[in-house]
């Protein structure tokens, strides 16, 4: 009989583990426990296509029912895990307790959601997370209503262009001096603000929302502490997240901003790991959590691996994305402490990239309708060869010979 394995949680994390798993190990007995009844799917598209409608619930799906069928991993839906007994290497699930030898906590994170005091708990006021939030705001997608985003993210600003796209009128505010202050440079915030203000959305900086209000406990109106109050029938708050750690926590596992993890992945328990969004790990001599697609496969697989003997170290290659209207935002590597920006003209009319240096040492890149740029600079960072920003910054310098 082989290792009984389980995994807590049912998105990418969770299923890149349980299939790298099952690649290595053909006797191991994989169970995944997730709280949706769906089986795992993907999240990004939810504020993306499937909220316009291009996607169907059915393509989010990461893996088809049949496949946990064929490869023996065993999917268990609606459930909510109560329980980690460290010392007994169990699980408390439903009522019913399980055995593991390798534990997987792939548990993500949650949106932050605003206090009940400044009308948070208001109907039609939003948070989207999970494909019944996606369901339950696009049924109140009215054109010509009035939408509040609160928060100049990036969950933020797809919403905006999506409810915008329907035909909403889109108010977004931001507490901060500029949208995507907290990631990108000025210039990345500066080209994709003017993108949204071309399409009639508009946009409100170093702006804070006093309180919502509504009648009959459904918001209809938005105060603010600078300027007129504004009507809304429908507020969507996109402010951060916080990881699903209490589970953790209360097992007596360590934590901080997320489920601290070593270099292969593990907690504090060496059996237990974690992955994805929730998980905390040194990278260039900061403890960071990486809320991206990429981490979460790449996390999800390497926990797999160390569980079947690796002993090198998950050293991640960071890249995101984000798509709003036309516009393709892709970005590479970590622009953490970064202290210069150059711009690179795109190769096409429209596009262009920003290069991030810190100490003169190239550490980023935002490629805006430029994916060239994107996977040069992806490849740089992979592959190690130096580049200044003076050469970044020339569009004739050649990037691909730089790589090769």
């Amino acid at each position: 009989m082989g290792k009984k394995v389980i995994i807590i949680g049912a998105g990418q994390a969770a299923i890149a583990c349980a299939a790298k798993l099952r690649q290595l190990d053909a006797e191991a007995e994989i169970t995944l426990i997730g709280e949706e009844a769906s089986l795992p799917y993907q999240r990004p598209p939810l504020s993306k296509k499937y909220m316009t409608g291009e996607m169907e619930a059915a393509r989010l799906l990461l893996r088809p029912s049949e496949w946990f069928e064929e490869n023996k991993v065993k999917c268990v839906v609606k459930t909510i895990v109560e329980r980690i007994d460290l010392a007994g290497k169990q699980i408390v699930a439903a009522g019913k307790t399980m055995d593991f030898d390798k534990l997987l906590i792939a548990t993500g994170a949650r949106p932050r959601r605003l206090p009940d005091a400044v009308g948070g708990n208001l109907k039609n006021v939003f948070t989207l997370r999970d494909l019944a939030d996606a369901d339950t705001i696009g049924a109140k997608i009215v054109p010509g209503n009035q939408a509040l985003i609160i928060g100049g993210g990036y969950i933020g600003l797809e919403a905006a262009a999506v409810l915008s796209q329907k035909g909403m009128k889109v108010r977004v505010i931001e507490m901060a001096e500029r949208i995507l202050q907290r990631v990108a440079a000025r210039e990345t915030s500066d080209f994709v603000r003017a993108e949204h203000l071309s399409r009639g959305v508009e946009i409100s900086e170093g702006i804070s929302l006093i309180s919502l209000q509504g009648e009959n406990g459904q918001v209809d109106k938005a105060i603010f502490e600078q300027g007129p109050a504004l009507d809304v029938d429908l507020v969507l708050v996109g402010i951060g997240v916080l990881p699903n750690m209490e589970l953790a926590k209360a097992a007596g596992l360590v934590v901080g901003n997320g489920i601290e993890v070593d270099d292969l992945t593990r907690t504090s328990h060496p059996d237990i790991h974690a992955a994805g969004d929730v998980a905390s790990f040194e990278y260039r001599g900061n403890r960071i959590r990486l809320e991206s697609v990429q981490n979460a496969i790449d996390q999800g697989e390497h926990a797999a691996k160390v569980m079947c003997g690796e002993t090198a170290s998950y050293l991640p290659f960071p890249w995101f994305w984000s798509d709003q209207y036309e516009m393709k935002l892709q970005i590479a590597g970590l622009n953490l402490g970064y202290d210069q920006t150059v711009v690179r003209p795109g190769s096409r009319e429209g596009g262009q990239s920003v290069w991030y240096f810190k100490q003169g040492k190239f550490i980023a890149v935002d490629a805006i309708n430029d994916s060239k740029a994107y996977m040069f600079g992806k490849k740089i960072l992979e592959l190690g060869p130096e580049i200044s920003p003076s050469e970044a910054a020339d569009p004739v310098f050649d990037l691909k010979g730089l790589i090769s």
